[in-house]
């Protein structure tokens, strides 16, 4: 029998359930990464351009897996192409991040950086739900690669 919820949310969830899920993994994922980001740089003494590869690395590592267990509640094994391919669009949203939040910083000048990192990554957000959702995870961990 299927849920009334399967085509609204993956993995039969109750798209609530599973939009908490999204913003859940996007917190662990973004908790590693300043956390990290402020241990190479404060405890270690490393530079900051160079600890923040480090700290995005691991924190897409996190995101990934949160995001298989969490949000699209796959039970398959990860895979080496299903990383590369959450790698990619993770990176591609990485670009519309930065290029939203500088149009704003150049367009506004006197804006507080805050504001523009908030816009930039609420777009960023929508645009990695449904790169993840349908490029990475589109096929419910089916797939092996």
């Amino acid at each position: 029998m299927r849920s009334k919820w399967s085509t609204a949310a993956p993995g039969a969830q109750h798209p609530l359930r599973h939009g908490l899920a999204f913003v859940l993994s996007g917190s662990l994922a973004f908790c590693t990464d300043a956390g990290v980001l402020e241990l190479l740089v404060a405890g270690f003494g490393m530079h900051k351009l160079l600890a923040r590869v480090v700290s995005l690395s691991l924190a897409h590592v996190v995101g990934w897996l949160s995001h298989r267990r969490f949000t699209f509640r796959l039970s398959t094994p990860p895979t080496r192409s299903e990383f590369l391919r959450y790698a990619g669009v993770q990176y591609a949203i990485a670009l519309i991040n930065y290029g939203i939040f500088a149009l704003i910083v150049l367009a506004k000048p006197d804006l507080r950086p805050l504001y523009a990192l908030v816009v930039s990554s609420g777009v960023a957000m929508f645009f990695s739900y449904f790169g993840i959702r349908f490029g990475v995870f589109r096929d419910g961990g089916r797939r092996q690669g």
